[in-house]
C-alpha cells in the first residue's frame, strides 16, 4: 500500500517549507530500499528517507534513524560523491504523479554552483531514486536495461526520461467543467472508476471517498447519474483540493489485527475500520504507516528465511522416508523365524527342490504351519544363513535409522530455532549472528562476518509491573550469552517445552517472584516461540543454576532438571501493554 498521488501534494508542501535551503550532513543507506538524508538547519536537524519499499514506497522525514550497515553500498557512496554537503533549492511533486524531485545546489569546479537533482519515483515495483545533472543519469539505485523494460530504460550516461504520461486531468490546473465533462463521458463506468480514470493522482481510496463526499454509491454507473449528481460530485471535488491545500489531516485507518487498510491527507470517512489514527504532519503518519507494514527489511533476512524453509522440508522429506524404511526394519524377527525354523527342519526335504515348504512353526503353542520361501539356487543350509543374514542386516539399520531420526528430528528443532531468531531480528549486528550460526552450522557455503567495533547484539528487556527485569533472547547464539553468561545462577530461567522459541530470563536475584510477574516472563516465553498463536502451551521454569549445555551440542540447545511447568495461554492485553511500554529498545517487539 502506498499514498495516492493526489495525497502527496500537500507532502511536496510539508517537506518544501521544512528542507528547502538545508544542507545536507550525511547520507546512509540502511538497507536496499531505503536512502537517509541527514539535513542540518540553523536550529534544527531532519532525516529524511527515501524508500522505494515495493509495499510502501514514500519520501518523508523521520523521527528516529535506522541502524546502518558496517560498510555502504555503492549507491550509497555515489551519493556521497555527488550531493554530499550540498544546499536543498527546490521539492517539487510532477502534477499529482507519485514522481518527486530534489534540486540540490552544489560547489563544482571554480567555486561555481552545480544543481543537481534527486528523482524519486514512488510507482510499487517499480519505484526507483535517481540522481542526475542536466537531466543526465549519473546513477539509480536501480539500473533498468532493455532486457527489464520495454517502455524506457535507467542507465548512467543516458538522458532521463519521464515514466509514461497518463491521459488524466490535474484537478489543480483543469478547470471543473472540463473535469466534469470528461467523467461524463464513461458512461458505461462505475463512479469511482471514472474518476480513477479522469483525475490524475486518484487511486481507489480518493475516487470512493468523492463518491460518499456527493452523497453517491461509489459503484453507480456514470451514465445512471443526473445532472444534479455531478453538481454533488464537482462540490465534492472542490472540497477535496480545498482540504489537501488548506488543511491536510493526514488519516490512518486500521483493520482487523492492526492491518494497515486505508491512509490519506484527508479523514477517510467512506470505509469502516477497527480504529482510526489522525496525525499533525504526513511525515509523522508515513512514518507510522512504514511500521504497520513493515517496510524496513534487513539485508539477508528474507534469503536465510528461504533457506531455512527448504532446510526445513528436506529434514522432514528425510524424516519420512527414515520411518518408512524402520517400518520396514521393523520385520526383522520374521526373517529370524525363517532360519530358525529352517535349522530345526532342513533335514526333511531335498535341496534345490522347492520354491517353498511348508513346516510347523516351532514357536507356535498350538502347531501352526507356516510356509517359508526359498531360493532354489541354493541349499536349504545356503537359504537359513540368507536369512539369519538379512536378520542381522534389518537389526543393524533399525539401530542406525532410529540415531538418524533422532538426529533429523533434532535439526528440525534447531532448524525451526533460527526461524524464531529470524523473526524477531532488528539489527545488522542480529542478522550477522544468525549468518555466522549459519556458516557454522553448515548450511551456508560462505566465510563467517567478521565483528566490526559495533555495540552487540542486545536481547530484548522488559519491565515487569513491580520493576523486576526480564530479558528474552533473539538468536541462538544470543540465548547461550544470556542463560550462561548474563543471567545469575538464581535467576529464573523459562522456554516454551519441548517447542523452538527463546530463553528467557526472570532476574530475580534468588528470591521467588510473585506470581504476576512469573506469568508474564511465561507469556514472552511463548510470544517469542513457534506456539505464539496456540493455547494452553506448556512453559518450563527452573533456576539457572539447574540449566546445562552438553559438550558440543549446537547454539541454544539445553538440558535441565528441577523444572515445573506452566500452561500458558497468550494475553494480548497484558503483552500489548509490556510490548508497547518497551517497544523504544525492543522495535522488533512490535
Amino acid at each position: 500500500m502506498s499514498l495516492e498521488g493526489f495525497s502527496m501534494r500537500p507532502l511536496a508542501a510539508e517537506l518544501s517549507a521544512a528542507l528547502i535551503g538545508g544542507r545536507i550532513d550525511k547520507i546512509t543507506q540502511p538497507n536496499k530500499h531505503s536512502v537517509i538524508l541527514s539535513v542540518r538547519q540553523p536550529g534544527r536537524n531532519s532525516m529524511l528517507q527515501l524508500s522505494v519499499n515495493p509495499q510502501n514506497p514514500s519520501l518523508h522525514i523521520i523521527a528516529k534513524p535506522l541502524e546502518n550497515p558496517p560498510e555502504p553500498p555503492v549507491f550509497c557512496m555515489v551519493l556521497r560523491k555527488y550531493i554530499e554537503t550540498g544546499r536543498i533549492a527546490d521539492i517539487r511533486q510532477h502534477g499529482l504523479d507519485r514522481l518527486f524531485f530534489i534540486d540540490i545546489d552544489t560547489i563544482g569546479a571554480k567555486g561555481s554552483i552545480v544543481t543537481r537533482t534527486l528523482v524519486i519515483e514512488l510507482m510499487g515495483k517499480y519505484s526507483n531514486i535517481i540522481l542526475l545533472e542536466n537531466n543526465i543519469i549519473i546513477d539509480a539505485l536501480r539500473k533498468i536495461g532493455q532486457n527489464s523494460s520495454r517502455a524506457r530504460t535507467v542507465l548512467p550516461g543516458q538522458e532521463y526520461e519521464l515514466p509514461p504520461a497518463q491521459d488524466k486531468l490535474n484537478l489543480f490546473a483543469i478547470p471543473l467543467e472540463e473535469v466534469l465533462t470528461r467523467l461524463q463521458s464513461n458512461k458505461e463506468k462505475k463512479l469511482f472508476s471514472a474518476l480513477m480514470d479522469t483525475c490524475l493522482g486518484f487511486g481507489p481510496i480518493t475516487a470512493r471517498e468523492a463518491a460518499f463526499s456527493a452523497g453517491l454509491s461509489s459503484d453507480i454507473l456514470i451514465g445512471e447519474l443526473e445532472p444534479i449528481d455531478f453538481k454533488a460530485i464537482g462540490d465534492a471535488l472542490t472540497e477535496l483540493c480545498r482540504l489537501c491545500t488548506e488543511k491536510p489531516s493526514p488519516c490512518l485507518l486500521l483493520g482487523e489485527n492492526k492491518k494497515l487498510i486505508a491512509m490519506a491527507a484527508f479523514p477517510i470517512k467512506h470505509k469502516k475500520a477497527e480504529s482510526e489514527l489522525s496525525f499533525p504532519t504526513l511525515s509523522e503518519m508515513l512514518e507510522v504507516a512504514d511500521r504497520l507494514i513493515g517496510s524496513y527489511v534487513l539485508p539477508d533476512k528474507d534469503r536465510f528465511k528461504k533457506l531455512i524453509k527448504n532446510e526445513l522440508h528436506r529434514a522432514v522429506n528425510k524424516i519420512d522416508v527414515l520411518n518408512r524404511e524402520i517400518e520396514d526394519a521393523e520385520n526383522a524377527e520374521e526373517w529370524r523365524f525363517r532360519a530358525d525354523n529352517l535349522m530345526t527342519c532342513h533335514y526333511q526335504f531335498r535341496d534345490h527342490a522347492d520354491s517353498e515348504i511348508t513346516v510347523t512353526d516351532i514357536y507356535s503353542e498350538t502347531g501352526e504351519k507356516i510356509t517359508i520361501p526359498l531360493d532354489k539356487r541354493l541349499t536349504l543350509i545356503q537359504n537359513m544363513q540368507a536369512c539369519y543374514k538379512k536378520y542381522d542386516k534389518l537389526k543393524r539399520a533399525q539401530t542406525y535409522l532410529l540415531e538418524q531420526l533422532e538426529k533429523c528430528e533434532e535439526e528440525v528443532k534447531y532448524l525451526s530455532s533460527i526461524d524464531s531468531s529470524l523473526e524477531s531480528s532488528s539489527s545488522f549486528g542480529e542478522i550477522a549472528e544468525i549468518h555466522n550460526e549459519l556458516v557454522s552450522g553448515g548450511y551456508l557455503k560462505e566465510k563467517p562476518r567478521k565483528k566490526n567495533n559495533d555495540k552487540p547484539a542486545q536481547p530484548f528487556s522488559f519491565k515487569a509491573a513491580d520493576g523486576t527485569e526480564i530479558l528474552v533472547g533473539k538468536n541462538n547464539y544470543q540465548n547461550d550469552r544470556l542463560t550462561f553468561k548474563t543471567a545469575a545462577y538464581n535467576d529464573i530461567w523459562l522456554h516454551t517445552k519441548e517447542i523452538p522459541g527463546s530463553h528467557v530470563i526472570l532476574r530475580s536475584g534468588g528470591e521467588s517472584p510473585n506470581e504476576e510477574t512469573l506469568l508474564l516472563a511465561a507469556q514472552l516465553a511463548v510470544h517469542f516461540s513457534q506456539a505464539k498463536s496456540s493455547s494452553k502451551v506448556p512453559v518450563d521454569y527452573t533456576e539457572c543454576r539447574y540449566v546445562k549445555k552438553p559438550s558440543g551440542a549446537k547454539p541454544g540447545f539445553v538440558i535441565f532438571t528441577n523444572q515445573h511447568t506452566l500452561y500458558i495461554t497468550p494475553d494480548e492485553e497484558m503483552l500489548e501493554a509490556v510490548l508497547k511500554l518497551s517497544s523504544a529498545e525492543n522495535p522488533a517487539s512490535k
